[in-house]
């Protein structure tokens, strides 16, 4: 069930009001919404169900003992193997294959055959996400962030929520346990801003990153030989303005959604491609994700307590896990790998550049902010590439092509409508997260006929708009 559609419009229909006639009796609430979230889940797959309610009450089992365990050493090896049991489900699913895959490659390479052979299973949709709440909720409770809760019903929510059990954002557990405590307050819904937010992530995702991807983006990567390298170049630009869109619409949806049904989630993206280094990218996009890996895996590794080369080191680990983490593949490494080093070289510069220096002075200028700013961009876009494509030699071989075909004077097919779908990508990442609520609050104010009429208008105008056959969001693969 995918967020714009009529089916989910349906279900949310249903779920909506039931939520605020239940508000007063919130225990029964939470179980109407758990009931929800499995049905939600249920039209991806039935029998992965079973996964979810073991995830959840296995990390429920473990929040208590580990709650309840006074010596440390005892709470240190809960905790780890209740991490360990996380994993467990992740790597057999979706890394099994690939792991048996290289080792079977490399030992044909040495002369041995070995056949591992294959789980025969589908990887279970939102796997990653369900993973990592689990980790967070168990190790939070070891923290002392959380308090264990005894509330079986509670985590069964928290970790199968709806609006972000798919694709997140990534809620912890000390973000969302607390607001199950007592009845959601109406006042606190901003219906405004979460209204725009909806509507804002419909379009996005039917109309720019759809839509782009049909006419542009999937054609070129897939036979990069038959493009220029105008086109190869702008078919860059126009993903990394296709994943934004995508991927920043469903968090959108999320969290809009969460909030009329009386939750606040986290924000997610803040205007990223206007970054001035790879670190404040990272602090802009996906931000639940990089902060979720900066304290539950770089900080855990020994983040910068041990020194330059060894921060270096941890840097460069937590980006290759975090891109293994986006899928079982060599251009997932490769693409984490990037952002390591490139993260381990700008940190690198600014412990041996002299704060007072002429190189610093020009870096803070008008004119180095500028350079910084392309330089950024250029960097994720052409890591973006490793991102997109089928394997990490397509994106060799794609970048290849750009280098070798330079000068080549082929034409460039990208159309009008494609170049117009650009610059609309890129006006919606201009919009930063203040700027919903704000006018959020200048809709709340307009009367209601209005309110209902411009939204019915901007949901009949998305689905006019909508491409046949629109693709899942792209981050539901992870």
């Amino acid at each position: 069930m995918l967020f714009p559609t009529i089916e989910f419009a349906l279900f949310f229909m249903l779920v909506l009001p039931c939520t605020w006639l239940l508000n007063r009796r919130n225990e029964l609430k939470k179980a109407m919404l758990v009931v929800a979230s499995y049905v939600f889940y249920s039209f991806w797959s039935v029998p992965f169900l079973l996964l979810l309610f073991l995830s959840s009450l296995f990390n429920y089992a473990f929040g208590l003992l580990i709650g309840g365990t006074v010596d440390p050493k005892l709470r240190k090896v809960l905790t780890g193997l209740a991490v360990v049991c996380n994993l467990v489900p992740l790597c057999f699913f979706k890394y099994y294959d690939f792991v048996a895959a290289q080792l079977q490659t490399l030992a044909g390479s040495l002369g041995v055959q070995v056949e591992f052979g294959s789980t025969g299973f589908a990887v279970p949709v939102a796997i990653s996400f369900l993973t990592f709440h689990g980790i967070s909720y168990v190790v939070d409770v070891y923290r002392e962030k959380v308090r264990a809760t005894r509330s079986l019903v509670d985590l069964l929510l928290y970790i199968s929520f709806f609006p972000h059990l798919v694709a997140g954002p990534i809620v912890r557990a000390s973000e969302f346990l607390d607001q199950l405590a007592r009845p959601s307050n109406p006042k606190n819904i901003d219906l405004g801003g979460s209204t725009l937010l909806i509507l804002g992530g419909l379009f996005k995702k039917v109309v720019v990153a759809s839509h782009l991807s049909i006419l542009f983006v999937d054609p070129v990567f897939t036979n990069p030989q038959a493009y220029g390298t105008v086109d190869l170049i702008l078919a860059m630009y126009a993903y990394a303005l296709v994943i934004y869109c995508d991927f920043s619409a469903y968090t959108d949806i999320a969290i809009g959604v969460a909030d009329l049904l009386g939750y606040k989630f986290p924000r997610n993206f803040n205007q990223p491609y206007l970054a001035l280094s790879l670190q404040e990218f990272w602090h802009r996009w996906h931000i639940t994700l990089s902060t979720w890996l900066r304290d539950y895996l770089y900080i855990p590794l020994g983040g910068s307590r041990l020194g330059r080369w060894l921060t270096y080191r941890n840097l460069i680990l937590t980006m290759v896990l975090g891109g293994l983490w986006h899928g079982a593949g060599l251009q997932f490494i490769v693409w984490g790998a990037l952002h390591g080093f490139g993260l381990a070289a700008e940190r690198l510069l600014r412990e041996t550049t002299d704060e007072t220096g002429r190189f610093r002075r020009f870096l803070r200028g008008e004119f180095g902010q500028t350079v910084r700013w392309l330089a950024v961009f250029h960097f994720v876009c052409i890591a973006w590439v490793f991102f997109r494509s089928a394997d990490a030699a397509g994106a060799v071989d794609y970048l290849a092509t750009i280098i070798f075909r330079i000068g080549d004077g082929a034409p460039m097919t990208a159309s009008p409508l494609v170049l117009v779908l650009m610059a609309a990508g890129f006006l919606t990442h201009l919009m930063p997260p203040a700027g919903y609520a704000a006018d959020g609050e200048t809709f709340r104010m307009v009367n209601l006929g209005a309110r209902i009429a411009f939204s019915t208008a901007a949901i009949w105008a998305v689905i006019m708009l909508a491409p046949a056959g629109m693709a899942p969001f792209i981050y539901f693969q992870f």
